[in-house]
């Protein structure tokens, strides 16, 4: 019998080169900062032709999301996780938080200074977003075409 050493690894097993398509985020302001610089890392890396454009507009969305997910998602305590997934066509955000209560457009007004999430998204991802459910909470996810 062949004796198998507890270190070594499978022979099927490759490393992950580059960011994971997943992150963790605490329910806090702080965390759409951390989320800004992990899209453009993925998508920098998992897309290296995408235009600066299309980078920095799939980082907005994503700030955007996580935005709202800290806001309306989570109470104290609570984190969210943001997934992306890339290719040449389009960029897909889903940010997943534990609240089922779903996002809805509020009318635009001067007088306020929150409230533009969804508005920026309409303009941002036309047709291409949304609100799903998920086990414990909702998932919204939005989708930024290439140029």
């Amino acid at each position: 019998m062949t004796e198998r050493r507890r270190d070594a690894m499978p022979a099927t097993h490759a490393a992950q080169v580059g960011p994971p398509p997943v992150l963790l985020l605490a329910g806090e302001a702080k965390s759409a900062g951390f989320a800004r610089e992990f899209v453009r890392q993925y998508v920098k890396h998992n897309f290296p032709d995408a235009s600066e454009d299309h980078v920095e507009t799939v980082v907005l969305v994503a700030c955007e999301l996580v935005t709202n997910s800290i806001r309306y998602g989570t109470r104290p305590g609570d984190s969210l996780r943001i997934e992306l997934d890339t290719d040449d066509t389009r960029t897909r955000v889903e940010v997943h938080d534990p609240v089922r209560r779903r996002p809805h457009p509020r009318p635009a007004s001067d007088h306020r200074d929150r409230g533009r999430g969804l508005i920026i998204l309409d303009a941002l991802c036309p047709g291409s977003w949304g609100v799903g459910d998920r086990p414990f909470g909702k998932i919204v996810w939005a989708e930024v075409k290439t140029s």
